[in-house]
């Protein structure tokens, strides 16, 4: 691998807009006042100047699980290939919401049904989807790829074209960095290894997964690459070492989801503790709810204790679920006085709060504005 990538930050780049951006966005571009022309022109003019100003500014994108370029022409971690794919994550999952089968959600996102009739199984379901925050991103992307302003039976034919069309090798750099202006991505790999070694490292930066070091834990999938045998808590401790040592230096943050599962209620439990209770994880017996959490709140602090030594930042999803019709709200809601536990108990730990806790954001708000260090991530805001 080659060594962590610098390159152009967001912030020098936006300093190349210069003063002339800030006196535009101000109204004082060379037009002078005596040739300006009505109010409700120099309005228009100002929505179109600060349009192209958004257009124009670069961005760092902090949330994806794409796989890499060549993996995703030859259709690894894909469910189909045609147009249907632009809907699979995450607005398939406002389908079923709206009364979708299992059978035609299944059909959609199939590789054996032609592309072509797959608008009839979307159709009666397209009118009570189309103006989610999910479906309207996949109306942007249509209309500024394809050039489709209108998702219809007429429509399909063009976007299957032009889907085929912009697929091909580059086509990552062209969307991703030509159109979008992202200066680069930071991917959650949801593949088999908790680091995915890229082969773009400078567009698909990576963030090193700890949630099987903590949520489990998934031994058998950290385990092996590391030559370690693990037969105590120390031995998985250097397990989680491993990873830490061979990685960090190439990460951009450690990433974990605990909060589709469990509350992000961590307590700081010593090892002696958890050892009796990873003892019985590896010997496969049973333990009680209270155990478990005991075990993953003191694995947690221990991966946590890792990043920050390694000075790396700490994602953590917070708030609203992918899918449908298994998220408890009454969990979720906990999720900002829990986060500003955790910034309380680990003052030199960077935490970044994914997804603003939708819908607690303005409880979330608080924690940022007290904690000088909590980060609110906008990604999935909208």
């Amino acid at each position: 691998m080659s060594n962590k990538p610098t390159g152009t930050t967001r912030r020098s780049a936006i300093k190349t807009i210069g003063a002339l951006g800030a006196a535009a966005a101000i109204g004082t571009s060379g037009t002078s006042e005596a040739a300006a022309p009505a109010s409700e022109d120099r309005a228009a003019g100002f929505a179109r100047e600060l349009q192209l100003r958004i257009q124009q500014t670069p961005l760092v994108d902090t949330h994806e699980h794409l796989p890499d370029e060549d993996e995703r022409l030859r259709g690894q971690q894909m469910a189909c290939d045609d147009w249907a794919l632009l809907f699979s994550h995450y607005a398939n999952d406002d389908w079923i919401s709206a009364g979708m089968s299992d059978e035609t959600h299944r059909q959609l996102l199939a590789r054996n049904v032609d592309p072509a009739t797959k608008w009839q199984l979307l159709a009666p379901f397209w009118p009570a989807v189309k103006n989610t925050g999910y479906s309207r991103a996949v109306r942007i992307a249509i209309r500024e790829l394809y050039g489709i302003d209108q998702l219809d039976a007429a429509a399909i034919g063009r976007l299957q074209d032009g889907y085929e069309s912009m697929r091909k090798a580059g086509f990552y750099r062209k969307i991703l960095v030509d159109l979008a202006k992202i200066e680069s991505c930071q991917v959650n790999s949801l593949g088999n290894t908790p680091f995915k070694e890229s082969k773009q490292p400078t567009l698909l930066m990576q963030d090193l997964s700890i949630l099987g070091m903590h949520m489990g834990p998934d031994i058998k999938r950290f385990a092996p690459p590391t030559g370690k045998k693990v037969q105590d808590l120390a031995d998985w401790h250097e397990v989680i070492g491993w990873w830490f040592d061979k990685y960090a230096l190439y990460a951009v943050a450690v990433k974990s989801q605990a909060a589709y599962s469990r509350g992000l209620d961590f307590d700081q439990v010593p090892a002696e503790q958890a050892a009796a209770v990873f003892k019985k994880v590896l010997a496969s017996d049973p333990i009680l709810p209270q155990e478990k959490k005991l075990l993953e709140d003191h694995l947690f602090w221990y991966a946590v204790r890792k990043a920050t030594e390694f000075k790396l930042p700490v994602k953590l999803h917070t708030g609203y679920y992918a899918g449908q019709n298994n998220m408890l709200l009454d969990r979720l809601s906990h999720n900002p006085g829990s986060a500003a536990n955790l910034c309380r108990r680990a003052p030199d730990t960077r935490f970044v709060f994914m997804h603003i806790c939708y819908p607690y954001y303005e409880e979330l708000l608080a924690v940022a504005k007290h904690y000088a260090n909590a980060y609110i991530d906008m990604c999935w805001s909208w």
